[in-house]
C-alpha cells in the first residue's frame, strides 16, 4: 500500500523508471521502504538541501498516519553490475 504510493512519485520524477527497486520491511513497530534508484537520479530524489525527500517522506509518513502507523524512508543507489 505504503509501497504503491512511493513508487508512483518516485516514478514521475526520475530519468529511470524501470531501475527503481522499493523493498518493504516489517519490523515491531514500524515499516521502513528502502528506496532504491540509479547513481544518476539520486539528485531529482533528493533535491537541493534534502527538499525532496523531506516532501516525499511527508505526504507517506501523512499516509500513514491516517492508519496510525509508522513507516520512513531509506534512500539508496542501484549498484551497477560491471
Amino acid at each position: 500500500m505504503y509501497k504503491n504510493l512511493l513508487e508512483y512519485i518516485v516514478k514521475n520524477l526520475v530519468a529511470y523508471p524501470e531501475k527503481i527497486e522499493i523493498s518493504e520491511v516489517e519490523c515491531e513497530e514500524k515499516t521502513i521502504l528502502k528506496l532504491k534508484v540509479a547513481k544518476e537520479d539520486m539528485g531529482r530524489i533528493i533535491g537541493k538541501e534534502g527538499r525532496i525527500i523531506r516532501s516525499i517522506r511527508e505526504i507517506i509518513y501523512a499516509y500513514a498516519a491516517k492508519e496510525s502507523k509508522k513507516v520512513s524512508v531509506d534512500v539508496d543507489e542501484v549498484k551497477e553490475n560491471a
